[in-house]
């Protein structure tokens, strides 16, 4: 029976995993636990630098046994890091983490808000983070979230007072917090965005320490703790059936792209909150100790607390429909308060609360999922009233705009159907992430739009509003239109509804490399996104480069369909980069986009509308060897990047490895953190130095400390010890500490002007001790810092070759970085025998 109560409760809190919009059943232990949030007037901001830094344990704490609105504010959307489930990086990682962080916070309760900072990688320091960030900008969106969502209670997840201990991100986001504590409330303060918020001064200001930021247990346990809170976050919900540190682990496996699916955790756990700003609470495990959280906080709230806790108190369970008349009456009192934040606030948790005690099913749905501004759609309604109690439909909008008057007399249990054709307007903006709608910056997103500035996504296109009426009032209740199918593998699916253009294109390769003066095919494949249509596609690209012909035209006649275009590009004699844009030309408009979904179960599908273009890179260079073995790790685009320099690339699964079944390659390449993710490497590793062994190369790309099996002594033939030294300084200096030595020979001459243009840095994780057999090539470091020689280092192998590189080429190769592809075909070409060895050099 308990696994059965703890399915059911997962699925009131996820809904289904596959249609995070689809409506949720609630049973009557969860209405009373809204009641119960209803009834508590108080709220904790959670704060800290990227998507998975938040503790879902405290945040479901506040949310789910304080019963206060509790909302996290991340930084950044983590766009800086890897991804393990896909291949979506950067931007499109960041939209990926923004909809996990969203599946979080519908387990744990919390809301989800956002800064326009960037995560543009690993930053040593706060002075590096908050320089790139635009320091003032990112300190006005967090002092503006603290105006808007008016928290009394503010808690930092990292150190504000340890710079350089940790990640750069991580403290600068406490720093902020700290500086915006007073600053918002201070009206002399970023005044020009008090237009549509005001001033808020939180009444506490806490640092979420553990024994971790003390170095040991020992040493926590010794340290004063005067100004220390500490409460149980393992608490146990009857009413839910689950535990506290149940639904945070569940919470925080929604980061799957970041590995973090994890088994739940049970029992008494403490949580320790340092007060850094504000009064020190009487009770040291109460962080409200002292502050107005019932309703007599607002003016007028005392009839309505009156209402509402006496439903509290005596909640029916068995029929929670008998509540009706007090939850509508309570209502009407909220509208007449004057707080606007708490009218707001509320009456939205009680609206919600009333559709659920009435059984009410109110929807709003398409069956297509996605049209066209100026495009006609139907959209279906539906409304059932699951109560013996009299309600009324009086209308129904949709933007605002009634498309039904007549009054439905809602029955018990009697669906109500109706469809509604509405036409899009021609001014609609295109679906997509609004922080990507303009090019922004290396730490920051540009956003003109201020209201939409701090949400985690924009808002959707279509709003219907079934106007209700209740024990003889008046209530309007939205749902955001839906697109709504069914799959016979996957039963009833809901997605977001999307406006996108008439036809999208695309550019196979996001990164084209021209080894020599050959002309290449560049296929445009163009997708429609309605019936019949027809226009042309253009590419523009820069000087020097030639195109076999300006612009084709295209004809597609059913929507979802596809057409390649195939174009000849020529590129200049010499070295040469620039950029190649896809435009597609219909009826009058210009659109430079290709449509990008990205799809997995955890998350609603989402659409995003990135720039059609690719960067063109014409290269001099040589390569050895043409048979490249790439076994994948946590996920990367290297092997295309080899793909475009000539090289065949075939990707190995490692349970396919046997003896002298590598043979066959020039080299065989390991993907980044290959040790720490392929377990079935721990029974291959043998036959992978054997080959090299037997004259084979070996690369191994950056893998993080001490994260792979056990069986492992040592992932490398002799003694490598991996730390976690790393560049942050994409632009830093780079020695060649090994200048005669192949791999920065042949076949290419590597010089300090191939590390110019690289991005986000220069390499992580290098090795800080190896064996003598090792030769480091090269030398870097950051500013401030001792030199680090471990970003490169080669070993001959018996009559092979080792290499182990931190160097970041899972990004620089698809930037189209010219020096990193030098580099990397030098790894592969070494120990190639090449009778063209001496000329090639001397090219």
């Amino acid at each position: 029976m308990r696994r059965i109560a703890i399915f059911f409760f997962l699925c009131i809190l996820l809904g289904n995993p596959l249609s995070a919009q689809a409506p949720k059943n609630h049973s009557p232990a969860d209405i009373y636990h809204e009641i119960q949030k209803l009834n508590f007037l108080g709220t904790a901001l959670y704060i800290a630098a990227h998507p998975d830094d938040e503790n879902t344990r405290l945040i479901s704490y506040l949310s789910n046994n304080v019963h206060a609105r509790t909302g996290y504010l991340s930084m950044t959307r983590g766009d800086g890091g890897q991804n393990l489930i896909g291949p979506e990086l950067r931007e499109l990682l960041g939209v990926l983490r923004t909809q996990e962080l969203l599946a979080a916070r519908r387990v744990d309760g919390g809301e989800q808000m956002f800064t326009r900072a960037v995560d543009f990688g690993y930053s040593k320091n706060p002075k590096e983070t908050l320089e790139i960030w635009d320091k003032d900008m990112v300190l006005g969106d967090v002092v503006t979230a603290i105006r808007k969502f008016k928290p009394d209670v503010i808690v930092n997840r990292f150190d504000h007072r340890s710079p350089g201990t940790t990640h750069g991100h991580h403290t600068s986001s406490a720093m902020l917090s700290v500086e915006a504590f007073d600053l918002a409330n201070d009206p002399t303060a970023f005044s020009d965005r008090l237009e549509n918020t005001e001033t808020w001064q939180p009444k506490r200001l806490f640092f979420n320490t553990s024994w971790w930021f003390y170095g040991s247990q020992e040493k926590f346990e010794k340290a004063d703790k005067s100004r220390l809170l500490n409460v149980d976050i393992g608490t146990y919900y009857p009413m839910l059936g689950m535990s506290n540190n149940e639904i945070a682990s569940l919470a925080s496996s929604q980061h799957l792209c970041q590995g973090f699916g994890r088994l739940s955790s049970r029992g008494s756990e403490e949580e320790y909150l340092e007060l850094l700003k504000g009064d020190m609470p009487k009770n040291k495990e109460n962080l409200f100790e002292g502050i107005n959280t019932s309703w007599t906080r607002v003016e007028g709230g005392d009839k309505i607390g009156a209402i509402l806790n006496k439903v509290e108190a005596e909640f029916n369970f068995k029929d929670p429909s008998v509540h009706l008349a007090d939850l509508v009456k309570a209502y009407q009192l909220l509208q007449g308060i004057g707080d606007e934040h708490w009218k707001e606030l509320k009456s939205k948790e009680l609206k919600a609360i009333i559709e659920e005690v009435a059984g009410l099913h109110l929807e709003a749905f398409t069956t297509q999922g996605y049209s066209n501004p100026g495009e006609s759609i139907v959209i279906n309604l539906e409304a059932i009233n699951r109560s013996n109690k009299k309600i009324n439909l009086e209308s129904v909008a949709i933007n605002g705009e009634t498309k039904l008057s007549e009054p439905i007399d809602l029955k018990d249990n009697e669906l109500f159907r109706k469809e509604l054709k509405i036409t899009i307007p021609k001014s609609a903006d295109y679906t997509g992430p609004y922080w990507l709608m303009e090019k922004g910056t290396l730490g920051t997103y540009s956003v003109t739009n201020m209201e939409l500035i701090g949400k985690p996504e924009t808002p959707r296109a279509f709003k219907a509003t079934f106007n209700l009426k209740l024990e003889g009032v008046s209530i309007p209740i939205d749902k955001t239109v839906s697109y709504k199918y069914g799959r016979p593998d996957k039963g009833e699916i809901y997605q977001p509804f999307e406006i996108v253009p008439k036809a999208t294109s695309q550019l196979q390769d996001k990164v084209i490399i021209f080894s020599n003066n050959t002309s290449k095919q560049i296929p445009v494949t163009v997708k429609s996104h309605k019936d019949n249509v027809t226009g042309s596609v253009s590419l523009k690209v820069g000087q020097d480069w030639i195109l076999d012909t300006p612009s084709q035209t295209f004809s597609i006649e059913k929507n979802g369909d596809e057409q390649t275009l195939i174009f000849t590009l020529t590129p200049p004699s010499s070295e040469n980069e620039t950029s190649l844009t896809s435009v597609v030309h219909i009826d009058g408009e210009d659109i430079s986009k290709e449509m990008v979904t990205i799809a997995y179960d955890h998350i609603p599908t989402q659409t995003v509308l990135m720039p059609s273009e690719a960067k063109v890179v014409r290269l001099n260079i040589h390569k050895a060897g043409q048979n490249i073995g790439y076994i994948m790790g946590a996920g990367d685009d290297v092997p295309t990047s080899l793909e475009q320099i000539g090289y065949t690339v075939h990707t190995i699964d490692p349970l396919d490895i046997t003896e002298n079944s590598l043979d066959k390659y020039d080299a065989v390449v390991l993907g980044i953190r290959a040790y720490n993710v392929v377990n079935e490497l721990s029974f291959k590793q043998k036959y992978i130095l054997d080959y090299a062994k037997q004259g084979g190369t070996v690369i191994v790309q950056y893998n993080t400390a001490g994260r792979w099996a056990d069986q492992f002594e040592n992932i490398a033939p002799y003694e490598l010890q991996i730390s976690r030294d790393r560049v942050t300084n994409e632009n830093s200096e780079v020695k060649i500490i090994a200048q005669d030595h192949d791999l920065v020979n042949y076949p290419n001459k590597i010089t300090p002007d191939d590390f110019k243009g690289w991005v986000q840095e220069r390499g992580l994780y290098f090795p800080d001790k190896w064996s003598k057999e090792f030769t480091p090539i090269l030398e870097m470091k950051d500013e401030g810092e001792n030199a680090t020689k471990g970003s490169l280092l080669v070993a001959p192998y018996g009559e092979g070759h080792y290499i182990y590189t931190g160097l970041s080429f899972f990004r620089e190769l698809p930037a189209g970085v010219p020096g990193a592809y030098k580099l990397f075909s030098n790894m592969l070409s070494i120990g190639k025998d090449n009778l063209t060895k001496k000329e090639q050099v001397k090219g």
